[in-house]
Order: structure tokens, then C-alpha cells, then sequence
């Protein structure tokens, strides 16, 4: 063999193993790099003539399993859409305060605590029912207990609209990694073109992968060309030769009322890919969480709260419209909703009287229903009681006053029956709620209450057959009035299926606490899920690492045999120098 064909063959063994340290020394310098792949460069011999000319590298790859690649892209949509379902049912779970504190039952944050706090209270009361002072401390414990409705109801609503703001901002997101895996896809095709190396560039159009996973659920394909397609769980294109891009626009307020209907103003809109709606398309993945929240989770919350707030209006209303309260109010305004003209289906008999501030009587007429067709009827009957006067205000509400502002109205619904639920007429027209409640969005202790304690009603109109002028019919305090509203928390009621809760009998604090305790569930689901997700990723991860991760030890020792190589590549170069200098002095000499 020549002196010149081995310079040849010892020159590309010299930059062959140059390369390949470069390539080693890479692969440790990113062993903890995320989403890099260990780089291998290809090595084969140069023949000329059917005779070894030496070596060369003809590429530099990397090995990552398409099926693992697969596996870790839906692993991180799972993971994704458990990390958000975690993050919003903890939020929800702290919404609804704690039912103990440091393990004091009596000392929690809870509705269920709150209706417990309202239960004492009115424990005292029915002991006293003429105290002041009780019966303020009765409607301090409902107002806060009311507010606590409100701000949990606005908690979830605000977590709802927090969930569509965000899938605004992942929509964003998912465009834009779809346009980096687009312009990795074009980088990827002009370096395989010109042979230059391609496996950092298909290394991060992974990682891009992965993030798009881990907002939406996709599928996706490498084709002959090594361009990466992505289409939605339903087929839909997002990217082939171009990115099909997904628009949303979050709604602008969000309430109990607003729910998903692929439409704007109606409701939440749809996520859209020129035109086509994909939003149910997307199942998991953190956008795919956030749908099910705005649109399952937590709408289901609000009905399991808005079902406790309305029994327990209704309850308490029931009983509040038995009673009166001394001094008597000069004036009731219902909170049924009616039109002169409606039909009124009305048996019994109702009272009203005219008091004066110590209960005694001024004037009483007992109105025969069976006599009353219409609505407007009704408020003829009223109005001709003596001191008097009714109407129907603009909203459609009964209005009924005394004339004289020193006196007070007073209502005992005696055997009265109006409609198909057979209510009592106060209870029916809602002349003495209360609380004023359609949902716990809305639940209001009655204003005038609220700013008069002793509008509260713990006294009754007296129901004897004949009633005298002067005589005390509204005694101060009812041990019966009290005691029914205690009873409303004592008792067992019974409440439809609704959201996380089927049907079921219980007493409010009971149900309270279930509502509680299922949400409770519902994050403890969560938390398990994403334990469960967080697992599967990691053992994907690692089934990918152990395929095409770095090993750094196994480097080290490769990039050691290549520098032996390398020194022995470049000490035959040397030799073959000296060699052509001592031939190059023979001739010089000759």
C-alpha cells in the first residue's frame, strides 16, 4: 500500500473519529436536555476500486420509537387534562370552605357549618321568641349564611369564566406550536435535501408534539417525506402542507344561565376550524379538561348548591308566611309574580287585619277564596278590608299597605289552598318571605328585615272565629312561629336528583354536608387521577429514555475508545509524515 493511501485511509479515520467525539461530547453535554434524543453517527468504508480507502460518516440519527412517541404524546394529553381538573377542583373544594377546623367539628368554614350556626340560633329564639336580641342574632346567622350561598355560587361562576378565558389562551397556544411543528416540517424537508444533519430539528418537532398533546387530544402521522400531518380526535385536518388554525373567543360574562351552544350571544361559542365546530371533538388534554369544568363539573356544582338554596327558601318561607311580627310592617309586598287578568284556583279562608304597634286590633275581614276567580279579584277583596288598600305594583307584585302609616298589616292564611301545590295564600303570593331566592346566586334575607330585626315574623294573627277592636290579636313572640323554623332545620326534606346528587331525604345540614362531601369527591378523583397520569407519563418517558436517552456513563467510556482512536488515527499520520520527509530528504540528497 502507498505511503499516500495510507495518509488517505489514517486523514478520514482521524475526522471520522472527530466527528463521532463531537457527537458524544454533544450527547452528554444534553443528557438532561427535555425531549433530546441520543445522536448516533453512522460509520461506513470508503471503497475505491474494490480496495478500503478509508472510512467516513455518512450520517448522524437518532433513534426514537414511533409507537413509545405515540404512547407519550397521549400519555401527555392524560396528564394535561389531569393536571387541570386538579387544579380547578382544589379551587372548587376551597369555594366551599371546610366542615372542620383542626378537627373541631363546630369551628368550620362550611355551608354546612354556617346552617348549623343558623340552627343554634334559632335554638335560643324558640326558648324566647319576644327577644330583640335573639332574633338579631337569627338574622345576622341567615344574612351570613346567605352571603356564604352568593360567594360560592360567584366562586364557581368565576371558575367557569376562568375556564373559558383559558381555553382562549390555549387555542392560542395550540396555533402557535402547530406553526412550529409547520416550520420544523419545512426545515426538516431543505435539510434532508442537502444531506445536512436532521435529528435535532425532528427532536424538537417532538417536543412540540408533546405540548400539543398536552393541550389537546390529536392524532398524527410521519409520512414518506418525514412531514408530520396532525388531525383532531375526529378527523378534522390542523396541519398537512399548512396549519388549519382553531379560533375561539371567550364569552364576555359568564353565569348560571350561560351554557355551551356553539354560538354567540346565547351562550359559550364553539371551537372552530374553518367552520367546522371541534369542541367536542376535544376530550382530553388540558383544553379538553377545561371544557368538561365550564361545561359538566362545575355547572353540576351550581345545581347541587342552587337545589340547597332553594329548599331551604322555600322552607323557611313556608313558615315565616304563617307568622306576622310585631310591630307589624305597614306594608307587604309579595315576590310572586302575577297578572290581574291570571285565573286564581283558590279555596278557604284568609285573614287580614290592621294592628297597631302594641298588636291590638283595629280592623279584620276574613276573605272567603272560593269566591275569588281572578287575581285581580283577589286584590278587589283586599282593598275593601277596612284600612287597607292592595294593588298590583309594575312589576306584577301584590302590594298591600295600611292607610295609616302607625298601623301595621297583619295575615293569617288560616285554611286558605291556591294552586296545584295546594299553598297557603301569603306562601303563594310570597307576601311574608323571608328571603328572597331563585338560586344561591341570588339568595337575599328580605331587605326590610335585614334592616329592621323586628320585621322578623315570631308572632301570629289569631285565628279565634271572632275577633274584637282593641283586643290584643298579635301577642309579642310565638313559641309556634319559632319553633316551625327550628323545625325546618330539624326535619328531614325531600330533594330531587341534581348535579353530583341523586334524589335523597335529608335534613339541610345533612344535605349541605353532602353537597360539600361531593365535591369533595369530585377533587379527590381528581387528585387520584392525576397521580395516576403523572405515572404514565413517567413510564413512558422512561421507556423512551432508556431507548433513546443519553447514557452518560456508556458515553464517557465511547467518547474515551474514540479519543484511543483518535490518538492512534493522528500518530500513523505522523508516521507517514516523517515517513514522506525522510523520502522527500533521500531524493533531495541523491
Amino acid at each position: 500500500m502507498s505511503l499516500a493511501a495510507t495518509r488517505s485511509i489514517a486523514l478520514s479515520s482521524l475526522l471520522t473519529a472527530q466527528t463521532r467525539i463531537s457527537v458524544a461530547s454533544t450527547n452528554i453535554a444534553n443528557a438532561d436536555t427535555t425531549g433530546y434524543s441520543r445522536k448516533t453517527a453512522t460509520q461506513s468504508t470508503l471503497v475505491t476500486a474494490g480496495v478500503g480507502t478509508g472510512v467516513e460518516i455518512t450520517a448522524i440519527s437518532s433513534s426514537v420509537s414511533k409507537m413509545l412517541l405515540g404512547s407519550l404524546v397521549e400519555a401527555q394529553s392524560r396528564h394535561g387534562a389531569a393536571t387541570t381538573m386538579e387544579e380547578y377542583t382544589s379551587l372548587l373544594q376551597d369555594a366551599y370552605g371546610a366542615t372542620t377546623d383542626d378537627g373541631d367539628t363546630t369551628a368550620g368554614t362550611s355551608i354546612a357549618n354556617a346552617i348549623a350556626d343558623l340552627a343554634a340560633a334559632l335554638t335560643e329564639l324558640a326558648d324566647t321568641p319576644e327577644s330583640a336580641t335573639l332574633q338579631a342574632q337569627v338574622v345576622d346567622s341567615l344574612d351570613s349564611l346567605a352571603a356564604q350561598l352568593r360567594t360560592t355560587s360567584r366562586s364557581i361562576q368565576s371558575l367557569r369564566a376562568d375556564a373559558d378565558d383559558q381555553i382562549e389562551t390555549s387555542v392560542d397556544e395550540i396555533n402557535t406550536l402547530l406553526g412550529t411543528i409547520d416550520s420544523l416540517n419545512e426545515r426538516i424537508a431543505s435539510a434532508q435535501a442537502s444531506g445536512a444533519d436532521i435529528s435535532d430539528l425532528e427532536d424538537q418537532r417532538n417536543t412540540a408534539l408533546g405540548s400539543l398533546g398536552e393541550l389537546m387530544n390529536v392524532t398524527w402521522f410521519v409520512n414518506s417525506s418525514n412531514q408530520v400531518h396532525v388531525y383532531s380526535s375526529g378527523g378534522k385536518v390542523l396541519l398537512d402542507s399548512a396549519v388549519h388554525a382553531l379560533s375561539y373567543e371567550s364569552a364576555a360574562t359568564v353565569t348560571s344561565d350561560t351554557v355551551y351552544t356553539g354560538t354567540t350571544p346565547s351562550g359559550f361559542s364553539g371551537i372552530m376550524v374553518e367552520g367546522v365546530d371541534i369542541t367536542s371533538q376535544i376530550t382530553s388534554g388540558s383544553v379538553g379538561a377545561l371544557i368538561e369544568l365550564r361545561d359538566e363539573v362545575l355547572p353540576d356544582a351550581q345545581l347541587d348548591l342552587d337545589t340547597l338554596a332553594v329548599e331551604l327558601a322555600d322552607a323557611l318561607n313556608a313558615v315565616h308566611n304563617d307568622g306576622t311580627a310585631l310591630p307589624a310592617p305597614a306594608t307587604l309586598t309579595g315576590s310572586a309574580v302575577l297578572a290581574g287578568t291570571d285565573a286564581l284556583s283558590a279555596t278557604g279562608m284568609a285573614r287580614f287585619a290592621v294592628v297597631d304597634e302594641d298588636g291590638a286590633l283595629v280592623s279584620y275581614q276574613d276573605i272567603d277564596l272560593s269566591t275569588v276567580a281572578t287575581v285581580n279579584d283577589l286584590v278587589a277583596a283586599i282593598d275593601a278590608v277596612d284600612g287597607l288598600t292592595a294593588s298590583l305594583d309594575a312589576s306584577g307584585h301584590l302590594v298591600v299597605a295600611t292607610e295609616n302609616a302607625s298601623y301595621g298589616v297583619a295575615v293569617n292564611q288560616m285554611d286558605s289552598a291556591v294552586g296545584a301545590d295546594a299553598e297557603g295564600l301569603s306562601s303563594f303570593l310570597g307576601l311574608n318571605d323571608l328571603v328572597r331566592a331563585t338560586g344561591a346566586s341570588d339568595f337575599v334575607v328580605r331587605s326590610d328585615i335585614l334592616a329592621n330585626n323586628s320585621l322578623l315574623a315570631v308572632s301570629s294573627l289569631d285565628t279565634s272565629a271572632t275577633l274584637t277592636s282593641g283586643a290584643t290579636v298579635v301577642a309579642a313572640g310565638s313559641g309556634t312561629i319559632a319553633d316551625a323554623l327550628l323545625d325546618v332545620f330539624e326535619t328531614s326534606h325531600s330533594f330531587g336528583a341534581a348535579g353530583n346528587l341523586g334524589s335523597t331525604t335529608a335534613t339541610l345540614a345533612g344535605y349541605a354536608a353532602e353537597v360539600v362531601g361531593a365535591v369533595a369527591t369530585v377533587y379527590a378523583g381528581a387528585e387520584s387521577e392525576l397521580e395516576t397520569a403523572t405515572t404514565l407519563q413517567s413510564s413512558v418517558t422512561d421507556a423512551i429514555a432508556s431507548k433513546s436517552g443519553v447514557n452518560v456513563d456508556e458515553e464517557t467510556n465511547l467518547l474515551s475508545e474514540l479519543q484511543t482512536q483518535y490518538e492512534a488515527a493522528a500518530q500513523i499520520m505522523s508516521i507517514v509524515n516523517e515517513l514522506f520527509s525522510t523520502l522527500l530528504e533521500m531524493v533531495q540528497s541523491a
